[in-house]
């Protein structure tokens, strides 16, 4: 019943926001041209899901980078594609991002590190955050639902190479490691979500 409940309020939020799709353009939201190694590829599997544990809110707000002002920390730009396990890229896609702040916590009252977004044209994404942290039993991670329009959701976790704490984490998958590396002060990463499109809503 909870999952059905996150699956109703996604779609509500896609229907609403889907039309204005072309304003994530305009605000920089393109992916970048900037070449990472590849993650995990499409071909036949399809992005593994995990939980979205307790801290999901519903609504979160659209946007491309979920810095504001006067926040410190370590500076992450993720970025990527959606796309079928046939290789083609879905444009339009809910993409929803929250994640704990440098000190483990996440904002319960507010919307502070969530936010939300929608794929480009070629199936891109392009998502600005702050580092998070790590609380016991955690590794370092990102929370993510992505949908294509039309489709069933899919939750899952994004996770950071290299971290002691990955192997202590009881539901890290290799699977969902991004491909990171630092440019200056700022850490680049890159994931690739992989839709299987046979599950409609």
């Amino acid at each position: 019943m909870k999952q059905m409940r996150v699956t109703n309020v996604r779609r509500r939020t896609f229907i609403a926001g889907a039309a204005a799709t072309p304003l994530i353009l305009a605000a920089g939201g393109l992916a970048s041209k900037r070449a990472l190694a590849a993650t995990p590829s499409c071909g036949g599997e399809s992005t593994p899901p995990q939980t979205a544990g307790p801290f999901f809110k519903p609504d979160s707000p659209r946007r491309v980078s979920l810095v504001g002002a006067g926040m410190q920390g370590e500076r992450l730009k993720l970025t990527g594609r959606v796309l079928s396990t046939a290789c083609q890229p879905i444009s339009g896609a809910l993409i929803d991002f929250w994640h704990c702040d440098a000190n483990g916590r996440y904002d319960n009252s507010g919307y502070t590190f969530r936010g939300h977004q929608f794929s480009d044209a070629q199936g891109g994404f392009s998502l600005e955050t702050l580092l998070p942290g790590i609380y016991p039993g955690r590794t370092r991670h990102i929370h993510v639902i992505v949908q294509a329009p039309n489709r069933r959701p899919l939750t899952t976790q994004l996770y950071f190479p290299g971290e002691a704490f990955n192997r202590r984490d009881f539901i890290f998958d290799p699977k969902l490691l991004m491909t990171v590396e630092r440019t200056g002060a700022q850490r680049d990463a890159r994931f690739d979500f992989v839709l299987d499109l046979g599950r409609s809503v």
